[in-house]
């Protein structure tokens, strides 16, 4: 009889080690609380938790020595233990008041929203506004650790790991593949790091200077601080329960830069630091990602333009964009096509009010995601790249079947093995997709609940995209409470799976994984 073959100690050996360091941040909330005197036993205890199951479950293995299906084992492992370990803060917190978070499974729900950035949420208005500063902050926090990756975090601070370092990156990596900046594992996570920590303190320092210059009244020190920990992370949470509408036109000038940056391989970056701006230009998803970005905001800025994409008389009059002013149509086009392609999932307004058409762009924009070796979730830029290449290919070769046309990406040849797993993986994207939708579906019908089914759409295609808001019930301005316990699991499993990009979950439940 064939025996297991993964190394399961090892794995879970690393994965208290992740615990152990993520007792780091935890103190931040914890110093808040005690400036504040509000939720410090709540956040104490967590602390100690933490280290408790860290140091737990370091002694499972003192010196793991991981391959690739430990690693798979690990990632996957990881941010179920991370969103488990950052529902306590919710669950204590909320305990003995009206809070949906006091609820386990909402709180289970609102911390793997966090962690995989996704930005969907069971806390409406009166939610946020009675919960404590430092329970706010962890909100925040746990969407800018999940943005560059818990599992980053771990490779940075393990550096022993060289292959299964590069596999642990290669399966946390967003899209297909990172590329390899340095030529160890754990000095590529710390520049990938430096890199982000270098655009959240930017998007800081200019929010916080609109603020100190009077274009930004409502962007205190507060929220200066809490945005940038969402927007890098391409996340989405906000302390303010109207999202970015509750800020001036100013700061959501600012804010939509910084959410392309967070939708850019971060691997460029440093690339154009090194090599000069062009190395942007010359990479064929980037340029693909911009134009995207760029027809997108045309699309939904044209219509507001014309007064044909938002039902004016939903609005109040200060918050509409009229039709004829271009300003307006320019720049809540611009937000929400850029914050719904990258996934982040903030609002300058709420697009539930606006037209059909209007909905339709930003539906399918809910499917196309960042670029590789971004924060994004959802499908991603390269692979809807490769895709459109691959039908062009398959048409061009349909016309001349002699010709040996390979599918070129910045002018290297894709091995077609690369392109059949590109092709495998949108299709079990989009399976999860129509099976989830299914699920949400029989569960709203068999509680009775009134969910139309263009909000269970849109709501499966927000949580599997890590994307966060949807329509209807799920819109920017509204939450995911009207759901049943069951679809909000189901929805957990969604936002799980498409953080990690299904492959290294999916792998699991296999026989093959297990045995030799």
């Amino acid at each position: 009889m064939a025996s297991a073959r993964v190394d399961w100690r090892a794995s879970l050996s690393l994965v208290g080690s992740v615990l152990k360091y993520l007792s780091v941040p935890l103190l931040f909330p914890l110093g808040v609380a005690v400036y504040f005197s509000e939720d410090i036993l709540a956040f104490a205890a967590v602390v100690a938790v933490t280290l408790t199951l860290g140091f737990g479950l370091e002694r499972l293995d003192p010196d793991p020595d991981i391959g690739i299906r430990e690693g798979f084992l690990m990632v996957a492992v990881t941010w179920l233990a991370v969103a488990l370990v950052g529902t306590l803060p919710y669950v204590i917190a909320g305990a003995g008041t009206a809070s949906t978070l006091a609820h386990p499974v909402n709180a289970l729900f609102e911390s793997m929203s966090g962690f995989t950035t996704t930005g969907a949420t069971v806390m409406g208005s009166i939610g946020l506004e009675q919960h404590s500063h430092a329970l706010l902050l962890w909100r925040q926090l746990t969407q800018w650790l999940g943005g560059m990756g818990i599992v980053v975090l771990a490779v940075a601070i393990l550096p022993e790991l060289s292959v299964g370092g590069a596999q642990l990156m290669d399966a946390e990596a967003p899209g297909p593949g990172i590329e390899k900046l340095t030529p160890r594992i754990a000095q590529t996570a710390r520049v990938l790091w430096l890199v982000y920590l270098g655009f959240t303190v930017v998007e800081f320092l200019l929010l916080y200077t609109a603020h100190l210059a009077g274009l930004a009244p409502n962007m205190g020190l507060y929220n200066a601080v809490l945005h940038p920990l969402t927007t890098l992370p391409t996340g989405g949470f906000s302390p303010e329960a109207r999202s970015i509408e509750a800020f001036s036109a100013t700061v959501q000038w600012l804010i939509i830069p910084f959410m392309v940056v967070a939708g850019t391989n971060f691997a460029l970056f440093w690339g154009a630091l090194t090599d000069g701006p062009s190395r942007l230009l010359e990479d064929a998803e980037f340029r693909y990602y911009t134009g995207l970005l760029g027809v997108g905001t045309a699309l939904v800025a044209g219509l507001l333009y014309g007064g044909v994409g938002v039902g004016l008389a939903e609005l109040p009059v200060a918050v509409a964009p009229i039709p004829g002013e271009l300003e307006d149509a320019l720049r809540h086009g611009a937000f929400q096509a850029v914050s719904i392609v990258t996934t982040t999932g903030y609002a300058s307004m709420d697009f539930n009010t606006w037209s059909g058409a209007s909905q339709s762009v930003l539906l399918v924009a809910l499917f196309l995601g960042g670029s590789a070796g971004s924060t994004g979730g959802a499908i991603k830029m390269v692979r809807t790249l490769v895709i459109v290449k691959a039908v062009k290919r398959e048409l061009f070769t349909t016309v001349h079947p002699e010709a040996v046309s390979p599918v070129r990406l910045g002018g290297r040849a894709l091995d077609e093995t690369a392109v059949r797993g590109i092709f495998s993986f949108t299709l079990l994207y989009v399976v999860i997709f129509v099976v989830g939708v299914a699920v949400l579906a029989v569960d709203a019908s068999r509680a009775a609940e009134t969910i139309p089914l263009f909000d269970i759409v849109s709501a499966t295609a927000a949580t599997l995209g890590n994307v966060g808001p949807g329509f209807g019930v799920v819109g920017p301005m509204n939450s995911y409470i009207p759901f049943t316990d069951l679809s909000k699991l189901v929805m957990v499993f969604l936002m799980w799976v498409g953080r990690l990009e299904i492959l290294p979950v999916f792998v699991l439940l296999t026989r093959a994984y297990w045995r030799s």
